[in-house]
């Protein structure tokens, strides 16, 4: 068959067709990749507080402001049958001094008043003195030998090498690590507040000493949350070093303890140094650093799974029908839980509420899994994959269903974070630690901070044992384990 001009042409526009249609092949895929990437950036820009794990304070002017609450209908301020807050009156005795008020003359007709009140009205007002520091003087003399050796004298037992006693090391520790000040600001304080001067030198130097004197009771305090029955956890970014290498700032938080730790990682190995084994019920977002520990033993944040179930309903499609399901669960079973905290509903009522819950529960989850958003599908089957953390706190009385104390207790951390950039050094973590976790603790104890801060510094220079961070109920059972 001989070949003529047309079969030339129709091979020619046959090839051209197939390189268009290759072309329009690489160009749709490439647009599906992109359509990919935008919507990916768009979930980004949509991320708030509400729908990730974002703090509160990170949402801009473009988030929408979180619906008004329904009013009530009542009035701002105590609502009848609030507790009034009245400061208790000190003992007179201890007044400076005792003032009469007494009325001379009537203030209708202006007669001359006698007598006294049986019962007078008592007016009590506080005020400060002027504090200055003291300051004693030792006097190190060198005596000769007839030998030749020089001997010098020595320091009673308990007085500081340095410059400054324990209050002093108390007051610059809980400067910077309750009232989040920084090295150079402190000086400033002190100077106002005492008349007393330090350099930053000397501030470095007291963090340095308050570190060391608060290691054996922080020490103890991480031998109590490893046994403690039910703890939650939590973690933040962290800086540390000269260059700001990344770090995490871990918590673990029980009813009475808390304890710090800043860690290079966030993974599980990390989770295990603070958390040591698995005991008792942890209750913490559903990161997988803690997936060593046991499912039963678990409990998932429902806050966060509430923020997911919105970024999941904001997906659309069939993703949006699984959210709102889940919200709605979610909304009712929080209603319940608020029920039985307040003492409206009996414990026994809302196990068995919580079982139809949890049959809904579960099919929104399976539906969510062949949804046509990858995200959701992944979210619903690492749900179903640990669906056991997710009831916990329905079998275990005494377990909440959120992470909210560790969440609330790692804030101010955050907020020092955020003034200080981080730690310069492994010995600026260790005081970060140490001090974060007697502040949070004794917080929790409602004891006095300067105080066992003082009677930590002294114990330090004494060399006696330091105070405990336990409650007093705890501390017998430690001091009998530690014999």
């Amino acid at each position: 068959m001989v070949r003529d001009w047309r079969d030339d042409e129709i091979d020619r526009l046959r090839a051209r067709d197939v390189a268009w249609q290759r072309q329009v092949e690489s160009l749709t895929a490439l647009v599906m990749k992109l359509t990919a990437r935008v919507q990916e950036l768009e979930a980004q820009l949509r991320k708030s507080s509400r729908n990730s794990s974002k703090p509160p304070s990170s949402d801009g002017p473009a988030v929408p402001a979180r619906p008004a609450k329904t009013p009530t209908g009542r009035k701002r301020g105590g609502q009848p049958g609030h507790e009034r807050s009245v400061r208790p009156l000190e003992p007179a005795e201890k007044a400076r001094t005792v003032v009469d008020c007494i009325p001379e003359r009537c203030g209708a007709c202006s007669r001359k008043l006698h007598g006294r009140d049986a019962n007078p009205q008592r007016h009590q007002v506080f005020d400060l003195p002027k504090v200055e520091p003291f300051f004693d003087e030792y006097r190190i003399h060198s005596l000769s030998c007839s030998c030749g050796r020089v001997t010098c004298g020595q320091l009673p037992q308990g007085v500081s090498t340095g410059a400054f006693g324990p209050g002093v090391v108390a007051v610059v520790a809980l400067l910077m690590g309750v009232f989040r000040l920084t090295k150079r600001m402190v000086p400033e304080l002190m100077a106002d507040l005492y008349g007393l001067h330090l350099s930053v030198g000397a501030v470095v130097g007291c963090q340095r000493q308050a570190s060391e004197a608060l290691a054996s009771p922080v020490e103890q305090a991480r031998q109590h949350v490893v046994e403690d029955p039910r703890k939650h956890a939590d973690e933040t970014g962290w800086r540390e070093g000269p260059r700001r290498t990344r770090a995490w700032l871990w918590v673990a938080v029980t009813e009475a303890v808390v304890v710090f730790m800043v860690h290079a990682r966030r993974n599980g190995d990390a989770a295990k140094q603070l958390l040591v084994r698995a005991k008792g019920v942890l209750v913490s977002d559903r990161h997988g650093a803690y997936g060593w520990w046991p499912d039963a033993l678990r409990q998932f944040c429902w806050a966060h799974l509430r923020r997911d179930a919105v970024a999941i309903q904001e997906r659309g499609g069939t993703s949006a029908t699984v959210g709102r399901v889940m919200l709605d669960e979610i909304d009712r079973m929080f209603h319940w839980w608020h029920r039985v905290r307040d003492g409206t509903l009996k414990w026994e009522s809302f196990q068995v509420y919580m079982r139809s819950l949890r049959l809904r529960f579960e099919a929104a989850l399976r539906l969510g899994v062949l949804s046509d958003q990858p995200k959701t599908a992944k979210t619903c089957a690492k749900l179903l994959r640990h669906f056991d953390s997710l009831w916990t706190f329905v079998r275990v009385r005494g377990v909440e269903p959120t992470n909210n104390p560790a969440e609330q207790v790692i804030r101010h951390a955050v907020i020092i974070r955020k003034i200080s950039g981080g730690t310069h050094s492994e010995a600026g973590s260790r005081f970060v630690e140490r001090i974060l976790t007697v502040h949070a603790t004794l917080r929790r104890q409602n004891r006095n901070i300067l105080e066992f801060l003082r009677e930590a510094c002294v114990a330090r220079l004494q060399g006696s044992s330091p105070p405990s961070l336990l409650p007093t109920s705890f501390q017998p059972a430690q001091l009998a384990a530690a014999a």
